[in-house]
């Protein structure tokens, strides 16, 4: 096989420079600014700053706005991302065992993907309005009195589902193409050797996915950390009580809102923090048992 080689030392780096140049000014300039104003006091209006140190970061971690929006993005984290994954990898094996249809079935899957994440949000908020809402009709039948304004738990619920929702498309599409990969043969082999669907899952097309499990938790991850931004906005800005204060929204909320814009560059540090440490941790701890 012919190989092309290009001599110049030159062009490697022209052919990189737009890449370069559009990370440069949309993600480390930005980074930098925000570092740098989380060691300053500044105005509402920008006109004075102030160098006040670390006195930003340590009244944001003791705070209790803080640590209640850190622990309840904990849990909205953990959730979106078990039950997103949970369920694209429930359609990934209906859509796999399908003959007939596979193309448009896939396809259906595929559309929620392309809702912008404030859309799913105000559709889901309509969905679940307690005056005109579909399903709190449904529930209400049932007993329940559903109402996501009053009550911490349904708000939780709502922002969860939503952010679920429109992730799953994402995860189905790599889990398909990670079982289309998955040789038949072995398959086979374990179901003349008697072995049931459920164990032919689990002890062969389980393990076989683990790469995409392994990429896909990564990616959630990072999703719900900043990508569900739009969709706290559109359904409860935060409320009620602080109940979906997530941590991308308070940056939001303090910088935007409140104009404390020293607090919200430190927030925003401390969040980029925590997303690159849980990035390490999965690929340090978690790659070491997934078998390529």
């Amino acid at each position: 096989m012919k190989r092309t080689v290009f001599g110049g030392r030159l062009l490697p780096w022209l052919l990189l420079a737009p890449q370069l140049l559009v990370t440069a000014i949309f993600f480390l300039w930005p980074a930098g600014q925000a570092v740098r104003q989380s060691f300053l006091r500044e105005d509402a209006f920008g006109f004075s700053s102030t160098y006040v140190g670390l006195a930003n970061y340590r009244a944001i971690l003791a705070s209790s706005e803080y640590l209640n929006s850190l622990q309840v993005t904990v849990v909205f984290s953990l959730a979106v991302a078990a039950l997103s994954m949970g369920l694209s990898l429930l359609l990934a094996v209906s859509a796999d065992r399908v003959i007939r249809g596979a193309g448009a079935y896939t396809t259906l899957l595929v559309w929620p993907y392309a809702v912008a994440p404030a859309v799913a949000g105000i559709m889901w908020w309509f969905i679940f309005n307690p005056t005109i809402g579909v399903l709190p009709y449904v529930l209400d039948a049932l007993g329940y009195n559903w109402n996501h304004s009053l009550r911490r738990s349904d708000a939780m619920i709502l922002v969860i589902i939503a952010a679920a929702w429109k992730q799953i498309s994402y995860n189905f599409l790599f889990f398909l193409a990670g079982l289309q990969a998955i040789p038949a043969s072995l398959r086979e082999a374990a179901a003349i050797d008697g072995a049931g669907p459920f164990k032919r899952f689990w002890t062969i097309t389980f393990p076989l996915l683990a790469p995409t499990t392994f990429f896909l938790l990564v990616v959630n991850i990072v999703y719900t950390m900043f990508d569900t931004f739009g969709i706290i906005h559109a359904t409860t800005e935060g409320g009620p009580n602080q109940a979906t204060n997530i941590l991308i929204y308070k940056v939001y909320e303090d910088g935007f809102l409140q104009l404390n814009l020293g607090s919200s560059s430190a927030q925003s540090v401390i969040l980029m923090a925590i997303v690159v440490l849980i990035t390490m941790i999965q690929f340090r701890w978690i790659e070491r048992r997934v078998e390529y």
